[in-house]
């Protein structure tokens, strides 16, 4: 350890898992799987919308967007937790341990802020859908793109870098699967104000924002189909955001629970970090499956691919 006359920053902090629960060796390999199954579809839906021209829009932006971060995040957690309980590795350097979390967080908040632009998407494609494609262009999407890049970037290097100031002088174990925020700054000796003030900041700004933006624009998009006379009209409309009111669902319902009881009460920490390995990893293994490879236009990309590369064979021979 490195001693200051007040200040004392650990050499490795110690991840405890789950405790006390028989078994979980299983539950680590059905994460492996969900893992492999999740590069497989992301980045199979990479390599359809990059290279299907009918795909280069600013909604498949969007959705090219979403597969990167859910292919990053998932990748950012998951062979780091098999490694480390599987392998029983448990201690992991304090630097490493700060990178760790900066990119679970990063991308985790990028998914969020992914899934709330994907609502101004349908928003707009509903409410004004004579002026789509002049509002929502490959540029205007970049730039909001950038933009989530740059801010979320910007929150949580601040929110890793404020644990740097931290004094850890008593337990170094981290009740969690990975570098989670709270179980550590809760850790140390000295004050640890401006970290809570942080974490309920970013809280905020990553989950309670998205969610109220996309509460909004539903409740447009719902008074947009009530004007529509045709109930096949309303229908079909509808049918184009079951599959993102889904994601939502899968995204939001266990984060939303796991805060809230958190602050409401005592949440088992078992609990608590069986909610956040699901909401970290089932949204990136379901996206590509429930929001894209079943969209017509996405299937349609497909089928042209299999009959250029069938095509391609044939030729070859």
């Amino acid at each position: 350890m490195i001693f200051n006359m007040t200040f004392v920053r650990p050499a490795n902090f110690y991840l405890s898992g789950f405790s006390n629960i028989p078994h979980t060796n299983f539950y680590y390999v059905f994460l492996c799987f969900v893992y492999i199954v999740t590069v497989l579809g992301n980045v199979f839906l990479l390599f359809v919308i990059s290279l299907v021209k009918s795909l280069h829009t600013p909604k498949y932006m969007i959705v090219f967007h979403l597969a990167l971060t859910d292919l990053c995040g998932s990748t950012s957690l998951i062979p780091k937790v098999l490694d480390t309980f599987l392998f029983d590795r448990r201690y992991i350097v304090y630097e490493a341990c700060l990178s760790y979390m900066f990119f679970v967080f990063l991308f985790g908040s990028l998914q969020s802020w992914t899934l709330a632009i994907m609502a101004y998407d349908r928003l707009i494609a509903i409410y004004v859908p004579l002026r789509y494609h002049s509002i929502v262009t490959k540029k205007s999407i970049a730039a909001i793109l950038l933009f989530s890049w740059v801010f979320l970037l910007s929150l949580i290097t601040c929110l890793v870098d404020l644990i740097d100031r931290l004094s850890f002088c008593g337990s170094l174990v981290v009740q969690s699967f990975y570098c989670d925020h709270g179980p550590i700054y809760r850790l140390a000796c000295n004050d640890a104000t401006l970290n809570s003030i942080m974490a309920n900041v970013t809280i905020i700004v990553v989950i309670c924002i998205p969610v109220i933006l996309i509460a909004i624009t539903y409740v447009c998009i719902s008074i947009a189909l009530s004007r529509i006379a045709s109930k096949e009209e309303r229908l079909r409309a509808l049918k184009t955001c079951t599959s993102h009111l889904i994601l939502i669902a899968i995204f939001y319902l266990p984060l939303l629970y796991t805060n809230i009881a958190a602050l409401a009460s005592y949440i088992h920490p078992n609990t608590r970090m069986i909610n956040s390995s699901l909401t970290h990893t089932l949204p990136a293994l379901l996206n590509p499956i429930i929001y894209s490879l079943k969209t017509e236009e996405v299937l349609n990309a497909i089928k042209k691919l299999w009959k250029r590369h069938h095509l391609c064979n044939i030729v070859s021979k």
